[in-house]
């Protein structure tokens, strides 16, 4: 009979504990900083590490990469070398200290180090190197400038923090590697670094060759690459690859990256869908928590329409709101105006707490904000404690409009409705992005919105196939690659209507951020030569290569690419 698998997992995770790696094999010390406790009390150790404080000549706090332990500097003459020697070394300077284990003194030990119940009594010491002065000091609650720890990266590294987060990236990475190729059979390939152009997508690298004339491309994804892995036959791939991307510069893309980068064959979207999901649950660090699943989906008509944008942050409310029925009737010109559009809508947002936390400014910056990103113009509606509704719009409406509207928009005394009008995408846009400034600015004043703990993932489906170029709205391009399949219920419209196809993409969005994405292939030559040569109006020859491929037998495939999660 099969285990269950939450029975499983639990006996993968404590054969990994009776297996805890030794920090201390192949080297010289005896102990980390780290692991010393009141059961070594007695014990000779070896320690290496930084200095990171020093007190008086009585004591210094010796660090690595595990941990604290608090060294006692002998005060004895015979000693006294060595004391001289430990007092007048700079902070950071690498020592390696030898003594006994000892209990600290009552009243002393220090219950938020691990090691607060013991010192180290030190017999024998080394300098090892020593530190010049330092540009910052290496303590987390620093505050240093961007610049200088990138000058300094070197040193920013020696912080818990960014040490931490090294150590869970590879502990993630390999209990991936675990569930993919271990339990589920995908092979570990590494693909070409140097390419060609492939058409649509991000700019690329170029390499220069040492023919004249002749550039190599760094790939933006192997995609291509695990295409063609899945035509050869290998039925499942896996690779922490590197990519590379020449967007600028960027806040939420780096020009260089890695991907988790997956591909299966005779695969739909629900069963790439249920494999990530089991990797993530298989690899999500237990110290962050449990995650449920399985993770929740809307299409990308219905996050458009909630939130304003494909990646919504669902730890929060303040959905946008449709109102064009309640307000429909209304003798308001201009949202008669907008409601005459193909497809014009009235919608809203409610601020909960609005009149408390947002001042007159604030309310200012977020119009000014639409006006700027959107061109949309944004009228306020306040909710007085007495009932009543203040607006420029108010004066007319009647007093049924006013309470279909306070009902329809579950409007409470002290609330603020940030209304637009016009056009559905341009209108939900706007009103996306002032949801999220309004929370930033709702939490700056001290209403807790937002749970920094909690990690909400989400599947968005049903993306657009294709978008309007915005530089000739005439033309179309993909909206995310070439080799995307379409909806199987849009497959006619692709030759009739392809404005209207729906793609097989789907992203994984983690807390109002796009952590991974994927589709479903073509497998078709005909298919994709007809999308690159009829619909984007592509030169196939730049792909004649894997669409001579895909003529050989080519299975169904599709896959996903998930960006770090760890940092």
């Amino acid at each position: 009979m099969a285990l269950p698998r939450l029975l499983v997992r639990a006996l993968h995770r404590a054969a990994a504990a009776a297996a805890a790696p030794d920090f201390n094999s192949f080297v010289t010390r005896t102990n980390t900083c780290g692991e010393l406790r009141a059961a070594h009390v007695g014990q000779k150790v070896t320690l290496y590490g930084w200095i990171q404080y020093q007190r008086q000549g009585l004591f210094l706090v010796l660090r690595d990469f595990q941990g604290l332990t608090q060294v006692v500097i002998p005060q004895d003459e015979a000693h006294s070398h060595m004391k001289e020697l430990l007092s007048n070394a700079p902070v950071e300077s690498v020592v390696r200290v030898t003594g006994t284990v000892s209990p600290r003194p009552l009243g002393q030990e220090n219950p938020k180090m691990p090691t607060g119940e013991i010192e180290v009594k030190a017999e024998t010491a080394e300098i090892l190197n020593s530190c010049k002065k330092l540009p910052f000091e290496i303590k987390d609650f620093i505050k240093k400038s961007e610049a200088l720890r990138m000058q300094y990266r070197y040193l920013d590294l020696r912080s818990s923090r960014l040490q931490n987060a090294l150590r869970l990236r590879s502990r993630v990475v390999m209990r991936m590697r675990e569930y993919l190729c271990n339990l589920h059979g995908f092979v570990d390939v590494e693909t070409p670094t140097l390419f060609k152009r492939t058409p649509g997508g991000a700019k690329e690298f170029l390499v220069p060759s040492r023919e004249a004339g002749k550039f190599y491309s760094l790939p933006q994804s192997p995609q291509q690459f695990k295409q063609l892995l899945m035509v050869g036959g290998l039925d499942r791939y896996f690779q922490v690859a590197r990519c590379y991307r020449d967007e600028g510069s960027r806040p939420d893309r780096q020009p260089e990256f890695t991907q988790i980068d997956i591909e299966m064959s005779f695969v739909d979207q629900a069963g790439i869908q249920r494999l990530i999901e089991g990797l993530l649950q298989h690899s999500w660090p237990e110290e962050r928590g449990c995650i449920m699943t399985p993770f929740p989906s809307m299409t990308y008509e219905e996050a458009l329409a909630e939130y304003g944008t494909d990646k919504p942050d669902t730890r929060f409310g303040m959905k946008i709101m449709d109102i064009s029925d309640v307000l429909r009737g209304s003798n308001i010109q201009f949202l008669q105006n907008a409601l005459s559009y193909p497809r014009g809508s009235i919608r809203a947002i409610c601020i909960p707490q609005g009149v408390r936390y947002l001042t007159n400014k604030d309310l200012e910056s977020l119009k000014e904000s639409a006006k700027s990103q959107f061109n949309q113009e944004i009228m306020e509606i306040i909710h007085r404690p007495d009932g009543s509704l203040k607006s420029l719009l108010t004066k007319f409406l009647g007093e049924k409009e006013q309470s279909e509207l306070i009902q329809a928009l579950n409007m409470q005394e002290g609330d603020v409705v940030l209304l637009a009008a016009g056009e559905h995408k341009q209108v939900c846009s706007a009103l996306g992005a002032l949801r999220l400034l309004s929370a930033n600015l709702l939490e700056a004043a001290g209403l807790a919105l937002r749970d920094p703990t909690a990690f909400h993932f989400l599947w968005v489906v049903d993306f657009p196939l294709f978008l309007p170029k915005a530089e000739n709205p005439t033309e179309l391009e993909s909206a995310h690659h070439p080799f995307t399949a379409p909806h199987p219920s849009d497959v006619s419209l692709l030759y009739a209507d392809p404005t209207k196809v729906r793609s097989q993409h789907y992203d994984l969005v983690l807390n109002g951020n796009e952590v991974g994405g994927g589709s479903i292939r073509i497998h078709s030559a005909e298919q994709q030569r007809f999308v690159l040569e009829k619909v984007l109006k592509e030169d196939s020859e730049v792909l004649s290569h894997l669409i001579e491929a895909l003529e050989f037998g080519a299975p169904p495939h599709g896959g996903i690419a998930l960006e770090d999660l760890t940092g």
